[in-house]
């Protein structure tokens, strides 16, 4: 039956009911954090955060704000449950993910607690299909807790910049060196793979850099295999932000901004640096 005819008694079971006239807009944001096979879903009258980690090292979180969605009802202060991100995005494309204008799938996902499976309605064409996605207990996640009051330094450059540069640095290197500087050369991305050092400079007053606030150099180094999954979040992000500080945990956070104003961040732990990097 269409969603819109449910009866109020099917709507009245759930503790969770978030909808979307569109599936695609969720599928997208969550194919971006995609790179293991679980998640961890919360959800808060403020809206739903997906969080994915890999061995406690790189941890990606997926905020949709509660007015993104056609319809939120949360009954309880906060909801959790575990389920397996790649049956879920299975179910989201079921219908094939038709790009024909004006032709969307509506989705409505509900949950009625503990021990219950997340149930998916979608709707294309007048046909439904219910899809129940066994649940499990929630991990606790690694809270990696930076503190943003302790920023020495700040860029903001313009994503397509980062994407060129990613094209053109060495990707045999083990490490992606972000140096900043209050002097040249202002930011600097190093590599340092099979065919040498390479360097891609960005001049503070660059047309490319939207904000420049650098008070002392710091150089911060990312394992190159904890970067590459941020690269699904950096093709939807249209700016970069990197913020450090000097504590002793290292971040890397990608905020892409869509028309949906889905927001997404990434984290990952490995150097006594603290480093954090934003994609808008």
């Amino acid at each position: 039956m269409p969603l819109s005819t449910q009866s109020q008694a099917d709507i009245d079971q759930y503790i969770l009911i978030a909808s979307l006239d569109n599936a695609r807009n969720l599928s997208n944001i969550l194919k971006a954090i995609s790179f293991r096979d679980h998640a961890i879903f919360n959800a808060t009258q403020n809206g739903l955060k997906v969080t994915v980690e890999d061995s406690k090292c790189l941890q990606a979180n997926a905020f949709i704000q509660a007015d993104i969605f056609q319809e939120y009802i949360i009954k309880e202060d906060a909801v959790g449950f575990q389920v397996n991100l790649t049956v879920l995005l299975d179910c989201l494309t079921i219908f094939g993910g038709s790009t024909v204008p004006g032709v969307c799938t509506a989705l409505r996902m509900c949950y009625n607690g503990y021990g219950y499976p997340l149930t998916l309605f979608l709707e294309e064409g007048g046909v439904v299909t219910v899809c129940k996605i066994n649940t499990q207990e929630p991990e606790e996640p690694i809270d990696f807790d930076f503190c943003s009051t302790n920023v020495t330094n700040k860029v903001i450059l313009q994503s397509d910049s980062l994407k060129e540069a990613f094209s053109e640095l060495d990707m045999t290197s083990e490490v992606l060196q972000i140096t900043m500087s209050p002097s040249h050369p202002y930011f600097r991305l190093s590599t340092f793979g099979n065919s040498g050092n390479a360097h891609y400079d960005y001049p503070k007053d660059s047309d490319m850099m939207e904000l420049f606030q650098c008070t002392k150099i710091q150089t911060n180094r990312y394992k190159m295999s904890l970067l590459k999954p941020s690269t699904k979040a950096l093709a939807l992000s249209c700016k970069v932000s990197n913020k450090t500080s000097g504590s002793f945990d290292k971040g890397e956070q990608l905020d892409p901004a869509g028309p949906t104003s889905l927001t997404s961040d990434k984290q990952a732990s490995t150097d006594p640096l603290s480093d954090v990097l934003t994609y808008q």
